[in-house]
Formats: C-alpha cells, sequence, structure tokens
C-alpha cells in the first residue's frame, strides 16, 4: 500500500484483548498503518497471517527490520517499563498501555528517561479523550455546580472467567481490578477535580478468592477539599461502570438510564454519562426544601480509542504534546499506589 507522508507506521506489541482493539482501529484509519505485530504467542503468529502484517516474537527483531515509526504497547504489566525504556532509547514514539509500568521505581526511571531523551511517549488512559469527560470538566470549570464538594463513583461489573483464563496473571499480584480497571478511574476524577492527597481503602477477594482483590472501598480527599467515595468491584452483577454506562464501546451491554459518577456542588449535581444536571436556579434560595431545575446536557459521542490514535499520530509527526504523559501516567500511579498502602496497612495514607 502506498503510504503518504502524514501516514504513521505503528507497529503494535501484545496481541491480546486490548491489542486487537488497537490494531482494528489501526486498520481502519487513513493516517495510520499497521506496520507489524510483536507477541511470543504462536496464536499471535496465525493472528499477523490472518491480518497479512510482518510479525515478530521480540522487540529486537521489529526495531533491527525498521518498519515502525510508533509502538503501542499492549503488553502485560510488568513489561511496560522496559519495553518503553527499549524504545524510548530507539527514538521511537510509544503509546504505553494503562498502568504506564507495574511500580512507581521503574515509571519514575521512564519519566526521566522521557525528560532526558526528549522522547515522545503517551500513556493509554484513552478516557481523557472522551467528548464525555471533556464535558464534563467544562461544566465543573465553567461554575455550573458551584463549588465541588463531593463526588460518587463506582466500577462495578462483572468479569467472565474466560477473562483470567486467557491471561493469568490477571488473577495475581499487579493484576486486580485496582492496578488494571481502577487506575482508569483515577484519571477521571483528577480530570475532573485535581490532584487528589489521601486516602483510604479496604479491599476484598472472598468471591474469586484469587491472589488478587475483586472488590475495594474507597475514600479519597483530594487538595482542594473536595471529598470522594468510590466502589470497585469486577464480581458483581451490575452495570454502574464507565463501559456499561458510556455507550463508547458496543462490545459492552449498555444502559441509558445509569451513572457511574455522580459530582457535587454547592450550587448542582452532574451525573455522569447521562448528563443529567439538578440545580438551584440563579439568584434563589439553596434549600433541600426548594426545587431544583432539571435538564441534561446533550453531547456526541466518539470512541475514545480512535481520537487517541489519532492524537497519537499528531505526537508521533510532532504536532502535538501527549495529552497523557508519562508523568501524568506516573501520577494516577501514585495514587493506586496509595490506595494498595491503605488496604495493607489499614491508614489513611497522605500522598
Amino acid at each position: 500500500m502506498e503510504v503518504s507522508l502524514s501516514q504513521v507506521r505503528i507497529a503494535v506489541a501484545g496481541c491480546g484483548l486490548i491489542g486487537r482493539e488497537h490494531i482494528a482501529r489501526i486498520i481502519a484509519s487513513e493516517r495510520a498503518q499497521l506496520a507489524a505485530t510483536v507477541d511470543p504467542s504462536p496464536e499471535a503468529a496465525e493472528y499477523a497471517k490472518e491480518l497479512g502484517c510482518p510479525h515478530f516474537t521480540d522487540l529486537d527483531g521489529l526495531l533491527e527490520a525498521d518498519l515502525a515509526d510508533a509502538v503501542i504497547l499492549a503488553t502485560p504489566n510488568h513489561l511496560h517499563a522496559p519495553q518503553a525504556i527499549q524504545l524510548v532509547e530507539a527514538g521511537l514514539t510509544v503509546l504505553v498501555e494503562k498502568p504506564v509500568t507495574h511500580n512507581l521505581e521503574t515509571a519514575r526511571a521512564l519519566v526521566e528517561l522521557v525528560a532526558a531523551k526528549q522522547g515522545r511517549v503517551l500513556v493509554g488512559h484513552h478516557r481523557a479523550h472522551s467528548p464525555i469527560m471533556r464535558e464534563a470538566q467544562r461544566i465543573v470549570e465553567e461554575g455550573t455546580l458551584g463549588r465541588l464538594v463531593g463526588i460518587q463513583g463506582s466500577a462495578i461489573f462483572y468479569k467472565p472467567e474466560h477473562y483470567f483464563e486467557a491471561a493469568p496473571w490477571r488473577t495475581q499480584k499487579g493484576g486486580g481490578p485496582i492496578l488494571i480497571n481502577l487506575i482508569h478511574e483515577i484519571g477521571n476524577l483528577r480530570q475532573i477535580a485535581g490532584e487528589i492527597e489521601a486516602v483510604e481503602a479496604i479491599s476484598s477477594n472472598a468471591t474469586r478468592q484469587f491472589e488478587v482483590e475483586d472488590t475495594a472501598a474507597i475514600l479519597l480527599r483530594f487538595t482542594s477539599g473536595v471529598l470522594a467515595t468510590f466502589l470497585l468491584s469486577d464480581a458483581t452483577a451490575a452495570a454502574r461502570s464507565w463501559e456499561q454506562t458510556s455507550q463508547e464501546n458496543p462490545s459492552y451491554s449498555t444502559y441509558e438510564d445509569e451513572d457511574c459518577y455522580v459530582i457535587s456542588g454547592t450550587q448542582g449535581t452532574l451525573s455522569v454519562p447521562t448528563m443529567r444536571i439538578k440545580r438551584f436556579a440563579d439568584g434563589a434560595e439553596r434549600s433541600w426544601w426548594r426545587e431544583l431545575e432539571c435538564s441534561v446536557h446533550q453531547l456526541h459521542r466518539e470512541d475514545p480509542l480512535i481520537l487517541q490514535l489519532d492524537h497519537f499520530c499528531d505526537l508521533a509527526l510532532g504536532l502535538a504534546e501527549p495529552r497523557v504523559s508519562a508523568f501524568d501516567g506516573m501520577q494516577n500511579l501514585r495514587v493506586v499506589d496509595a490506595i494498595e498502602r491503605a488496604i495493607a496497612t489499614g491508614k489513611l495514607i497522605t500522598l
């Protein structure tokens, strides 16, 4: 296929669930070309044959072939740091799936390398590209809700057994919903309310009885004084998660009447992603005896993975700075690390 000057050659390392989602969007994009896949498994090699693209068992082979301008790392969490470091050293643009790395020490090493090498690294917190999140952030910043007071959040859903059978590392330390799923929510909450300064949390593995948790209840305090509560579980027959409410990914069942966040201020509340607003009329007395005005903020939904890919192409071409940098990814990981320490110690953890 003839490649235009603006088309970015992208390789995808890791041909699992999220890797194949990225591959599908690259193939459909006019701005990107699928340069190769990288994965040591025989199944991935067969998948690459079906796609008709070059395949490598490791990044060394990809780099030696010099086929890619950029690489998406959709590999297990513990591989993110060494692989991202290898690619930054080689001068390639990198999209690292969240979490940016599996611990803070390696995250700091990557951040320092990116700064030293002026590397181009984007972290795959794709909801930062969602029109829903952008509008929620705008509504809060414009003061529609008054002064922000609190947030109630949830990510409660049920992961099927084959999810764990396909990748047993998800049942082990580093693969639980706190690191895989909650880190997305931390990115969202920081986008809405700013930096988090303290956390408390408890968790349970009583339902699935894996090495890692299946449920957690979390309290967060932001530097602004805003407080948040959050319930996380991958073992509940529920639909109050981003995936099942946002309608951004047709792979999931969706329910138009469900929300995963309620953002509350002194003037009103915003439920996300239904975008229902309940607020006191401007100038009216604020009282629980007074009726609230009810409205729905209209928005246009788009696939944030497509928007992220477009932004990644801009990054590779030197047309943009990363919307979610390696430093941002490390900040999200710092909060998750604090939550894990709060669970382990039973104490309030101040960041």
